[in-house]
């Protein structure tokens, strides 16, 4: 299998340390709001990842963080935690903001087939771990203590742009949206392993330290949650293009600074969904989110399907036509695949030529593109219906579409409880107030929370209506 590494910026043979075996880091989301579907672009190509990895043999342990502390508002060591920044948005505790945001987004990644990790940490249930690693960071001379803080020194790094070859200028202070001067940094990429309440008063969430009452910064605890649950060496780390810098160049140079050898040597990174306008974002224009596309009707596996018609390097460009274009395509590939009937037995041959395509295409880089030609291919092939049938079946173990399940028709609603009714159309009111008074936090937990039970919102001109199921 050849995967483009962003370590080395070619397509690498993919290799793991142990034979047969893969461990596999996925940074997960900071859960302060709901994941948009530009975020989630990224999870399902990792799921389709992971799932091939399965699919070809391995034995695979992937392990997620689960941000609950310590991510600031812009990319650099300055501005507001988000999660009290989400805690004050709605006026909640930032644990009950943690919980409930989780809660969504794995809600999400049911809808869309993306399987849970082995391992999912929150980072607050790691402080013990991030203190171990800072502590050891400051022994070996690699971190230093200015105005309160615990930086990493990364002047004694050889190399610390390790994912592009960045003209340094750009990455002066200011340049970058939202960075700010830090003045207890000795040098301008100096990062914050650990804050103290010298920082921020008002920081939520606080810890006892060698170095006084405070935090993680972000970066450290993917470090530290990947050692605790695959130990001293990754096979492969994944994530956004958004995170190579500074987040995962952050985390190579305290990680190998900390272990005194090579960390991890495959990386794995799925660029942006953008927008008409641009680069997707929870702060302008239209949230993006799966309960938002229920809303207007999609299936959410049409959007899985829409993100597995491209490549996971190249960008993306969501609009409801693209999307509208895609579930259309889906609909029609679900009614082709239904069509077929029970008859005979497998073509052993003919099963193993098609499935050697699907494999050749995922092997190259994981081209999904060419995978679901792969899946058209069987549809328009010389042989029986049960030999496309089982094909579709093994394909879609990596595709994770349902391609062969029932679905209930348009026209068949299931029956609902009276008092359930009831509560529903209460809840669509109440959603309905909270539009008017532009409270979309708060119209936005009622979608969720309907969601959660099986319950899909569809909103019109004439109002809003739902559909179970």
């Amino acid at each position: 299998m050849l995967l483009y590494n962003s370590l080395t910026r070619t397509r690498d043979e993919f290799k793991t340390y142990e034979p047969g075996k893969v461990k596999m880091y996925t940074c997960g989301p900071t859960v302060y709001h709901f994941a948009h579907i530009g975020n989630l672009r990224s999870y399902i190509m990792e799921d389709v990842l992971e799932k091939y990895f399965r699919y070809s043999g391995y034995e695979v342990k992937r392990v997620m963080n689960i941000t609950d502390v310590g991510h600031l508002s812009s990319d650099a060591d300055t501005g507001e935690d988000k999660m009290l920044k989400g805690a004050k948005r709605e006026h909640k505790t930032v644990m009950e903001i943690a919980k409930y945001y989780t809660d969504a987004f794995f809600t999400d990644c049911e809808k869309l087939n993306i399987k849970t990790p082995d391992v999912v940490e929150p980072a607050t249930g790691c402080i013990d771990d991030f203190i171990k690693v800072v502590s050891g960071l400051i022994e070996k001379g690699y971190a230093y203590i200015a105005g309160g803080n615990v930086y990493f020194d990364t002047s004694k790094l050889k190399q610390y742009y390790i994912f592009n070859n960045f003209d340094e200028d750009d990455l002066e202070v200011g340049v970058r949206e939202g960075v700010e001067a830090d003045d207890n940094k000795k040098n301008k990429n100096d990062f914050v392993l650990w804050f103290t309440k010298s920082k921020f008063e008002d920081q939520a969430l606080k810890w006892d330290s060698p170095w006084g009452v405070g935090y993680p910064g972000w970066h450290i605890e993917c470090s530290c949650i990947s050692m605790k649950h695959l130990g001293e060496r990754l096979d492969i780390h994944c994530g956004g293009i958004d995170n190579a810098f500074p987040h995962h160049t952050n985390e190579v140079a305290q990680s190998e600074a900390y272990l005194g050898h090579e960390w991890c040597p495959q990386w794995f990174h799925v660029h942006h969904l953008n927008t008409t306008g641009g680069k997707m974002s929870k702060s302008k224009g239209e949230f993006l989110t799966v309960s938002l596309l229920e809303s207007k009707g999609y299936d959410p596996l049409a959007y899985r399907f829409f993100c597995l018609q491209s490549h996971y390097r190249k960008s993306l460009v969501f609009s409801y036509e693209n999307l509208d274009n895609a579930a259309g395509a889906f609909t029609k590939l679900l009614a082709k695949i239904a069509a077929l009937k029970n008859d005979g037995d497998v073509d052993q041959a003919k099963f193993d030529e098609y499935k050697a395509r699907f494999v050749e295409a995922l092997d190259n880089d994981l081209n999904t593109s060419l995978a679901v030609t792969a899946l058209y291919d069987v549809l328009k092939a010389d042989t029986n219906d049960a030999t496309k049938k089982a094909l579709i079946e093994d394909f879609d173990r990596v595709l994770s579409l349902d391609l062969t399940r029932e679905r209930v028709a348009e026209d068949e609603t299931p029956a609902i409880d009276p008092e359930f009714a009831a509560e529903i159309e209460r809840l669509i009111a109440e959603r309905a107030a909270a539009k008017k008074e532009k409270n979309f936090a708060e119209a936005d937990r009622i979608r969720a929370y309907l969601a959660d039970r099986g319950v899909t919102l569809l909103d019109s001109r004439e109002g809003t209506t739902y559909k179970i199921g």
